[in-house]
């Protein structure tokens, strides 16, 4: 029970990766905030939580809003008191038709001998194509830091785990030039972050996800053909997507004590990124 008598909020956690972590984190012991826009689906996870003998408070949240963001945290100190773990894993993900049809090009030609060329991926984007990454992605972990903050500085001690993606550290997302962008801006808010309040024994850390075997991805594999997925699988050398059970593994461990790491990026990815 590492984390025994902690309370852990995780955003986006109604399916997926933030659902798998939030009761990564359930089974070691801590009470749960849970927040998500999806209501049956938050409800869900809640009543998995409460079958495991934790308490939880499902809330639903968009973090893209600061007002929204403040009441979640307010609700969650009334029920808990406080918060010593955040799990900022909530983000938009590329999954439109369009943004699907770009991963396609960008997986072939990645692993296809062709010609050298312009994909004219970044030129051909709309203002919405980068702007709509910010809200969620970005202003989004940022509020819900500001609030956890609030609780962990007072109390002397404090977890923060922001989920990020290769997308953020490589050019793994070319198909995505606004997804990659926001994901760095998540990796740079990790560090500088993780500087100002270290001296407070909060620790604030990132973990850079590959590719992750949740819904959305579920879907976009639904569709593919065979030879898209088998250009997607190239592209890791472990040959194999992976699991929400094991990035859960490594956020419980990121919440725990038993780790002297500040400012981190983590990245597992079955090699996709070395």
């Amino acid at each position: 029970m590492k984390l025994k008598e902690k309370v852990a909020l995780v955003t986006g956690a109604a399916q997926g990766l933030g659902k798998a972590i939030a009761l990564a984190m359930a089974r070691e012991g801590a009470d749960l905030v849970v927040a998500d826009i999806q209501d049956d689906l938050l409800a869900d996870t809640a009543k998995e939580i409460e079958a495991l003998g934790r308490r939880c408070l499902p809330i639903r949240c968009d973090v893209s809003s600061s007002e929204q963001v403040a009441r979640m945290f307010a609700q969650a100190g009334e029920r808990f008191g406080t918060v010593h773990i955040l799990v900022n894993n909530a983000a938009r993900v590329p999954a439109s038709p369009a943004e699907e049809e770009r991963r396609n090009s960008h997986y072939a030609y990645a692993t296809t001998p062709v010609p050298r060329k312009s994909l004219g991926i970044t030129s051909s984007l709309s203002d919405d194509d980068w702007l709509k990454w910010w809200d969620v992605n970005v202003h989004g972990t940022f509020y819900c830091t500001r609030e956890a903050l609030r609780f962990m500085e007072p109390q002397r001690y404090g977890k923060i785990i922001n989920i990020a993606s290769i997308a953020g550290i490589s050019a793994a997302s070319t198909h995505s030039p606004g997804y990659s962008a926001s994901k760095a801006a998540v990796v740079g808010f990790t560090k500088t972050v993780a500087l100002d309040v270290a001296g407070a024994d909060i620790h604030v850390n990132a973990i850079a996800c590959g590719v992750v075997l949740t819904p959305p991805f579920e879907a976009y594999l639904a569709n593919a053909t065979e030879e898209q997925t088998r250009a997607l699988y190239q592209l890791i050398p472990l040959g194999r997507l992976g699991t929400p059970k094991e990035y859960a593994s490594l956020a419980v461990y990121l919440a725990g004590d038993d780790h002297y790491l500040v400012g981190q990026v983590i990245s597992p990815n079955g090699g996709a990124v070395i």
